[in-house]
């Protein structure tokens, strides 16, 4: 009796963990009956299935990033280039992820990889090397998600990100893409010299002009400075002379002997008894 008891305890204990499956947070499932499908949507935690009758296959539910290998494509101008890229993604559709796939990963992967290149191959082949190189990536991300992410979706994916890792050049490309990138640069550093040496005459004229204004005013306020001192000196000699005639007389004499005598090489030939000399004579 008791030996009954303890099969029927272990044949129930068998029956119940047949019975049951349980859901983790980073985990899909899918029940079965008898290979059809039958259930997806389980939310994490306990569930039930009827033993032989239905079985459970799990999947992950996390993101998973699908590193592809380096690849070479076609520019606009029909340089090659070599790609290298990632793609994050994660199951959105669990039974049409399995039914697509097999609810293989590797076989995920390389479906999408093969979408992925293609979506790459039709982006790059719009663009020439220069825009490859200088656009913003996340251009290219962003056209390369809105392409992709509606194909993925038949397979049961969605599509979190594509990263552009690098953009490499093939050695015959390299050497003609940096010449004409050389080109380019003096081509702009040409345009620049010939704005700055227009800049530069502008303003060397315009500081010319400012330059001959300025003598000019400066020369006409001195005339003028230089006219109204004559007329006040003339004004001045004309009210002394009015005053005085005699003392202008001898003050004019003496200007003239400080200027005319004492000074070396100078040979005056005048008679003695001249109005040049009336100031040496003794008058009693």
């Amino acid at each position: 009796m008791g030996n009954k008891i303890v099969v029927a305890v272990v044949v129930l204990v068998v029956l119940v963990s047949m019975s049951v499956f349980t859901v983790s947070e980073t985990e899909r499932a899918i029940k079965f009956r008898l290979g059809e499908i039958v259930a997806v949507d389980f939310k994490p935690g306990l569930h039930f299935k009827i033993p032989l009758i239905n079985n459970v296959k799990k999947f992950d539910a996390r993101i998973l990033t699908m590193d592809s290998t380096p690849e070479r494509f076609l520019t606009a101008e029909k340089k090659n280039v070599i790609v290298d890229s990632f793609v994050k993604w994660r199951i959105a559709d669990v039974k049409t992820f399995y039914t697509s796939v097999g609810g293989d990963i590797n076989q995920g992967n390389i479906r999408l990889d093969q979408i992925i290149k293609d979506s790459f191959r039709s982006e790059f082949s719009k663009r020439d090397i220069k825009q490859l190189v200088s656009t913003d990536r996340s251009a290219i991300r962003e056209a390369l998600i809105t392409n992709v992410s509606p194909q993925a979706l038949k397979l049961g994916i969605k599509i979190v990100d594509v990263q552009v890792k690098r953009i490499d050049l093939p050695n015959e490309v390299s050497s003609s893409v940096y010449q004409r990138m050389e080109a380019e640069r003096a081509r702009v550093a040409r345009e620049f010299r010939s704005q700055g040496s227009e800049a530069a005459e502008r303003i060397r004229a315009d500081a010319d002009k400012q330059r001959e204004i300025i003598l000019a005013n400066a020369y006409r306020d001195s005339e003028v400075l230089r006219g109204e001192g004559d007329a006040k000196a003339a004004d001045i000699f004309a009210k002394g002379y009015s005053e005085d005639q005699d003392f202008y007389a001898f003050y004019r004499s003496m200007i003239a002997y400080k200027q005319s005598l004492g000074k070396s090489g100078n040979i005056m030939v005048l008679e003695p008894d001249s109005d040049f000399f009336k100031f040496f004579k003794n008058k009693k």
